[in-house]
């Protein structure tokens, strides 16, 4: 029987290597791989290429690796609430590509399904579509954009099972499904890891055929942000 599972983080991260390209999954601080961002942060791998939909804050999630200056290149949707991510921006320390959610979720899923590229009217006539080809399809221009190429994938789920098979929680799905397979190498980080055929194949969200390998994290902190308003005179 196939199984993915790896021992610890440590082990679930072997490889990563300064200057790679790793997709990370997540929304804000919703369903990020806290253990293996924790473990680069320890592991100290450096110029790193970074996909994901934004860099968390300033002292947790991605931020954690921006505050250390392992991130070379963000390649993301927002700036957020990242002071010290927008500040890099800023300075020019910090190579920053910002496109379009949507632009950004099709991108992963076009890599992980092979699809080296596709039209999207997002970004036509603006900075985003400079130096891309772009093309008319029935009286509407599109720009063309490539899939991801990224060496590696970290994706967290709430559920797995030791053949790679994944079951994501609530929200906390939103970039995580399109991300698995979407690198060369796919890492899942779940918070409960049971054995090959434990999970009821009608609730399996991504099939363990995109995952590479596995492990069980532990002590999640699972930070919310919170909205914050000025205060009224």
């Amino acid at each position: 029987m196939i199984n993915k599972k790896v021992n610890s983080v440590q082990e679930a991260l072997e490889g990563i290597y300064d200057n790679a390209t790793i997709m990370f999954g997540g929304f804000g601080l919703c369903g990020i791989p806290e253990n293996a961002i924790a473990e680069l942060v320890q592991k100290g791998t450096k110029n790193l290429s970074c996909i994901s939909n934004n860099a968390g804050v300033d002292d947790f999630g991605l931020g954690l690796l921006l505050q250390k200056r392992q991130i070379r290149k963000m390649t993301s949707s927002y700036v957020g609430e990242n002071a010290e991510f927008e500040r890099q921006m800023l300075s020019g320390e910090l190579e920053v590509e910002l496109i379009p959610q949507g632009t950004l979720a099709e991108r992963c899923r076009a890599a992980q399904a092979g699809i080296p590229a596709f039209y999207t009217p997002a970004g036509y006539g603006t900075e985003v579509a400079i130096g891309k080809e772009t093309r008319e399809f029935n009286g509407k221009m599109y720009v063309m954009e490539q899939a991801f190429n990224a060496d590696f994938s970290i994706v967290k789920a709430w559920k797995g099972d030791t053949a790679g098979n994944l079951i994501f929680k609530g929200t906390a799905r939103n970039f995580n499904p399109v991300m698995a397979g979407a690198g060369k190498i796919t890492i899942a980080e779940v918070e409960e890891l049971v054995e090959a055929g434990s999970l009821d194949p009608n609730q399996i969200h991504i099939p363990g055929i995109f995952v590479q390998r596995i492990f069980q994290g532990e002590k999640y902190e699972k930070r919310i942000e919170k909205r914050t308003v000025r205060k009224r005179e």
